[in-house]
């Protein structure tokens, strides 16, 4: 059992899905962006799914070609859905049932992000802040996420390592965190390195 909600990211391998279930991760995502690094074809989609259980399949995109999602959503059947367009959203919300997830950037000025979210709020299940480039929490980061988590649900996506993983969430009121799977070294062998590190520290005593 976690301490928080965890949703790993770019899962592209069966040894991350079955490791992270296993953990008691809560939700698991997977790329549908035939043009991404990280996308996984339909075949391999079930073939993960039918070995896991117990945890949220989500379809993660960055698309905003409507017909595309919808095909897809048809044929991989998530049980959520992550976009980094917010514009998709009403659409999403009216054409299907499932939950939704807005990724948001975190390299915005502070009114900039809360603007995303106050006016997305009506369609969203979480929001995931993420940034390739914010490598820490610091500065006035701690008491701006305590803020919006007063008001949404927040999933963090960076500065997280094992190292402040658990005593992050004595500081901060979030709603959970977001990590990223990772490539196999070869079928059926990994080394699962910082985020095997970063769950174990997020295990219940």
């Amino acid at each position: 059992m976690l301490k928080t909600i965890v949703k790993i990211s770019n899962v592209t391998n069966l040894s991350d899905a079955r490791y992270c279930a296993g953990m008691g991760v809560e939700m698991l995502g997977f790329s549908i962006d035939e043009d991404t690094k990280s996308f996984v074809d339909l075949k391999k989609f079930k073939d993960i799914r039918s070995w896991i259980a117990g945890v949220q399949i989500v379809a993660e995109t960055e698309q905003i070609d409507v017909s595309f999602l919808l095909e897809k959503i048809k044929n991989y059947q998530p049980d959520a859905i992550q976009v980094s367009d917010a514009e998709l959203l009403p659409w999403l919300k009216s054409e299907t049932s499932r939950p939704l997830i807005l990724k948001v950037e975190a390299d915005q000025d502070a009114d900039t992000i809360e603007g995303i979210l106050v006016k997305n709020a009506p369609y969203v299940t979480y929001f995931l802040l993420d940034s390739v480039s914010i490598t820490s929490l610091s500065g006035d980061w701690p008491d701006f996420l305590n803020t919006l988590s007063k008001r949404f649900s927040i999933l963090l996506g960076f500065g997280i390592t094992n190292e402040n993983a658990s005593f992050l969430l004595d500081d901060l009121d979030i709603t959970g965190i977001a990590l990223s799977g990772g490539e196999e070294i070869r079928p059926g062998y990994k080394e699962f390195g910082e985020l095997m590190d970063v769950l174990e520290a997020l295990e219940e005593a």
